[in-house]
């Protein structure tokens, strides 16, 4: 299948799934950005658009309202948000709130301040106005980075989790009993920079989700991950 039909047979699937236009139209736009850059064909890197439009119309189709007296209690709560670098404004006034249990997919076209509105969610940024607010524990995987390319993946394993307060024979058995669920064998990995992209993002993710915590942001995670492992990641 080539790329447009493949987007084509997308944008058919978020319309069928009643995600609004406007949302649709800026998710295939996102992915066709990402297929241009990354020069790989879209059914290799996302698997079929009927999946991968299931994932995202569980982020961006409104779920019927809860009862009431029965309210959803609040993940993380963003209110008025600003950032800028120098003289450009890459935030304006940003408000999000995000509930227990639920997932939220932050899209839009490079350079809109995406990364940074994570980075700022995540606690590692400070913004120049407004407010976060998070309840829990926190587990952030970054574009890129955020691994020690001299340790081997048990050994994140157990500093991740010691920033938990698991013990290394915890840590060790969260981090290996999350890789199998990714199908990756991390018993005799190498140290970060052996790896492939892919098991790379890999070993990115069960770091950030050793300990279990209670919010996960994650920001593009599945970068050079194969259709299989994107599904499973999802899964997880």
């Amino acid at each position: 299948m080539k790329n447009a039909s493949w987007l084509a047979a997308l944008d058919h699937e978020l319309e069928a799934g009643g995600v609004p236009t406007v949302e649709r139209s800026e998710a295939v736009v996102e992915a066709e950005g990402f297929l241009a850059e990354a020069g790989e064909a879209a059914l290799d890197h996302f698997g079929p658009p009927g999946e991968y439009a299931q994932s995202l119309i569980a982020a961006l189709v409104p779920t019927p309202s809860r009862p009431a007296g029965k309210p959803r209690s609040i993940a993380l709560a963003a209110t008025r948000v600003s950032k800028s670098y120098r003289s450009n404004l890459v935030l304006a006034e940003l408000s999000l709130t995000v509930a227990a249990g639920e997932v939220v997919a932050v899209i839009g076209p490079n350079g809109v301040g995406k990364s940074t509105l994570l980075r700022i969610l995540a606690g590692l940024e400070r913004p120049d106005h407004g407010l976060i607010e998070r309840a829990g524990s926190v587990g952030y995987v970054p574009q890129s980075g955020g691994l020690d390319p001299y340790l081997r993946a048990v050994e994140h394993f157990e500093l991740f989790g010691a920033a938990r307060g698991r013990t290394r024979p915890e840590a060790r058995r969260e981090g290996f009993e999350l890789a199998n669920q990714l199908r990756w064998d991390a018993t005799s990995a190498p140290t970060a920079r052996d790896l492939s992209g892919g098991t790379y993002q890999k070993l990115s993710v069960i770091s950030a989700m050793i300990g279990y915590p209670d919010l996960l942001i994650l920001d593009e995670p599945y970068q050079g991950m194969d259709a299989e492992s994107t599904r499973r990641l999802w899964e997880l």
